[in-house]
């Protein structure tokens, strides 16, 4: 009998009915004096008993400034514990958080603030070389001027409340330790007349996709949305009330926010903050002060930990498990991270924002051959399934389309209808865009992005196939493989590879040890070798950049 590409999660475990913040009182009840959030780098350690009142006051101080549940309120900061305070607090206060990426600039700013219509916005003055006060007074000009709060401004009409982090005072904004103070008899009432009203059904979080072509697109999860996919991420970890997950991805992306504090929430675990921005040296003290038992990261932060030159200093024996995601995870990398760093019980986990975000998660005694080379199996209440250019599911073994459906779908684009049925079809499948193959022991493998595929004189070309060969080679530290532009073929392949320190390559040596390998029409007909590959700020390779890149390099006759 023929078995198809389709698979579902059963689970003896039910979902959570309860909104963020419900669950969120449950559980400080149940480990109110175990350590919830600690951010060394802020002098900054609350048990849970003191994070929940927090969020409270918060909570109800943002209700008191006139804020109505549904409204959206943005969060522009980096890694902070006063993030980590909004996630909670909207939560609770049935407003909707709008994550807004850190790297962005003023056009991307006053882009994201009037798509979702922000009542509010939370920032920190700066960020590296962001100043983002100077560009939130280009976008208000109302705040430029020091208008009286709350502010009226054409710009940007439903933008009433700017409101920053940090002890300094700046004209027109309010001061984030304002929403810390206690709240008076009626404001707690009224939170507690809003908070018993959220449905889990409700939006809770706004996330921009940053898409490669047309502007960015807001996808709303709801709390039954990544309250469940955070438990079930922790429960393939195994995470228990003595874990401690060191949290060095950002957090206004999901694997910040739901994998990490989501996960450390839903089961009484400690959330550890190393710095307000990827640093491999305080991600590394951090876990050895701190005792970590987990660590999250991308492939490129686990090189970088790896690589970093004081590394066999550190202890790092407490470590157990983590997660590493965000991109495609090499083999080479992840046994090192699991033989070097302790990590024995590491997992990998596959998703996208819109689906809040896992599908697909490594489980920590899966066999190290299919941890290394896998996504793992379907989550728990989750469906699956890789279909054919036509829509029909292909059998066992046969790359395709993955789609998903079930709980960790998003409500969808906000305020945009046509994206969204363009991305959820009438049966609720999600459309990934990934191509993928399911074993037949229900184990999937990413082998790239439709739009990835390199199509050479006919012959299909998968990038992820060639990059983990690449991997292989001894001066390789870092490999991505692209698609560009060529006259005969169509498409040529390119190798962009990042050597390791200290070491030297030729292109030809790189194409020397793809011969006799690998079939002739995959080895890279140009390598390129640089210092670094364009990121987003969560870790992404951006290859859309890479390929315009390279192209312009080619149509300049400076081919290898």
């Amino acid at each position: 009998m023929q078995q198809w590409s389709y698979v579902h999660g059963p689970s003896n475990i039910p979902l959570i009915g309860a909104s963020i913040g419900a669950h969120l009182a449950e559980i400080a009840a149940r480990h109110g004096g175990r350590e919830a959030l600690v951010a060394p780098f802020q002098g900054i350690r609350w048990t849970y008993a003191e994070f929940d009142e927090r969020v409270s006051r918060v909570a109800a101080n943002l209700l008191a400034l006139g804020l109505a549940p549904g409204q959206r309120v943005g969060i522009w900061a980096p890694n902070c514990a006063e993030w980590v305070l909004v996630q909670f607090a909207t939560a609770r206060a049935g407003l909707v958080m709008v994550n807004i990426n850190p790297a962005y600039r003023r056009s991307e700013l006053a882009y994201a603030l009037d798509k979702v219509q922000c009542s509010a916005l939370i920032l920190a003055p700066g960020f590296k070389t962001s100043d983002y006060l100077a560009m939130i007074r280009d976008v208000v000009p109302a705040l430029a001027r020091g208008g009286a709060m709350p502010l009226q401004d054409d710009s940007l009409p439903h933008l009433r409340h700017v409101i920053r982090l940090g002890p300094e005072a700046t004209a027109g904004m309010l001061n984030f330790d304002m929403l810390l103070a206690p709240p008076g008899a009626e404001a707690l009432a009224r939170l507690r007349q809003v908070a018993d009203a959220v449905q889990f059904d409700d939006p809770v979080n706004i996330q921009f996709t940053s898409g490669t072509t047309g502007a960015p697109k807001g996808a709303t999860l709801s709390h039954h949305n990544i309250l469940n996919n955070g438990f079930f991420v922790g429960e393939a970890m195994r995470l228990t009330s003595a874990d401690r997950l060191c949290i060095p991805v950002p957090l206004y992306h999901c694997f910040g926010m739901v994998l990490g504090n989501m996960a450390c929430v839903t089961h009484g675990a400690t959330m550890v903050f190393p710095s307000a921005g990827f640093d491999p040296e305080a991600v590394l003290e951090t876990v050895q002060a701190e005792r970590c038992t987990g660590l999250h990261g991308v492939p490129t932060m686990f090189i970088a930990l790896l690589e970093y030159p004081g590394f066999a200093r550190y202890d790092l024996s407490t470590l157990r498990t983590g997660i590493m995601a965000g991109s495609p995870c090499p083999a080479e990398v992840m046994n090192r991270v699991m033989q070097t760093m302790h990590m024995a019980e590491i997992t990998i986990a596959y998703g996208m924002t819109e689906t809040s975000p896992v599908s697909f998660q490594s489980s920590v005694d899966d066999p190290v051959t299919l941890r290394v080379t896998t996504i793992g199996r379907v989550h728990p209440h989750i469906e699956c399934k890789v279909v054919d250019a036509n829509g029909a599911i292909v059998p066992r073994g046969v790359k395709g389309e993955l789609l998903t459906r079930g709980y960790s779908v998003m409500l969808g684009y906000w305020d945009d209808e046509e994206k969204t049925r363009a991305t959820i079809d009438s049966a609720r499948w999600l459309h990934t865009g990934d191509l993928a193959v399911i074993d037949e022991h229900g184990f999937a493998s990413i082998v790239g992005r439709c739009k990835d595929m390199v199509i050479r004189g006919g012959e299909n070309i998968y990038p992820r196939e060639i990059e983990e060969f690449l991997y292989r080679h001894p001066k390789v530290q870092d490999v991505q493989c692209i698609g560009v532009p060529d006259t005969k073929y169509g498409e040529e392949l390119c190798a962009c590879i990042i050597l390791r320190p200290g070491m030297q390559a030729s292109a030809e040596d790189i194409q020397a040890f793809c011969r006799g390998q690998i079939a002739h029409y995959k080895i890279p007909r140009y390598v390129r070798f640089m210092e670094a590959f364009p990121m987003t700020v969560t870790g992404k390779i951006q290859k859309f950049v890479l390929r315009e890149q390279i192209s312009t390099d080619l149509r300049l006759g400076q081919d290898t």
